[in-house]
């Protein structure tokens, strides 16, 4: 349940999760939000599945696409961010280029946090939750990110969780402090 924006406690930022497909982004930010709602604050989901699903579902995988749907889920956050939500962001975001435009976006209202969910790609595979990467080591999924589609690793992370090593309460714990800090040197 989100609180609403009256309540909320203190000024949006945003919480920009990226990494591999199966690497935990999704369970991270919905335990963040859970924490953070628990704490009072209004929070709102960017979910980079719910996202193409409902509003760049005719957008493709190749990489002029991924920096369209990146573009759009900044302007999404950053939105709810300028109106005092936290809104977290939970994208695979491959490429730096539309990472550093989405900083930029969101910067211009409220603090932008990069989050890096760090996880080898032989652990986000064999999690696999979904089937992709053996679909598309099949050859099934085209420009599937750390197949036949590069990631490149943002060397300008705000936070590295790397989740072979990390637990999500942890991670949770680690993400809301650097919120925190955020949020302190902004007021």
């Amino acid at each position: 349940m989100t609180v609403p924006e009256n309540q909320a406690k203190g000024r949006g930022a945003v919480v920009f999760l990226t990494g591999l497909s199966g690497a935990g982004k999704t369970t991270i930010a919905d335990a963040l939000a859970a924490a953070l709602e628990a704490d009072g604050r209004a929070v709102a989901l960017i979910d980079g599945d719910e996202l193409r699903r409902h509003q760049t579902a005719s957008l493709g995988f190749d990489r002029a696409s991924r920096e369209a749907n990146i573009q759009l889920a900044a302007e999404l956050a950053e939105g709810h961010a300028a109106d005092g939500r936290i809104a977290i962001a939970a994208l695979i975001a491959p490429y730096e280029r539309s990472r550093a435009r989405a900083r930029e976006v969101v910067e211009r209202s409220a603090p932008f946090l990069l989050i890096y969910v760090r996880t080898p790609l032989e652990v986000a595979e064999s999690r696999d939750p979904k089937g992709l990467y053996k679909r598309a080591r099949a050859g099934e999924i085209r420009d599937f990110t750390g197949i036949d589609s590069p990631y490149e690793e943002p060397a300008d992370a705000d936070l590295v969780v790397d989740t072979t090593t990390t637990s999500v309460p942890e991670a949770v714990a680690a993400i809301s402090s650097a919120l925190d800090r955020a949020l302190s040197s902004e007021g």
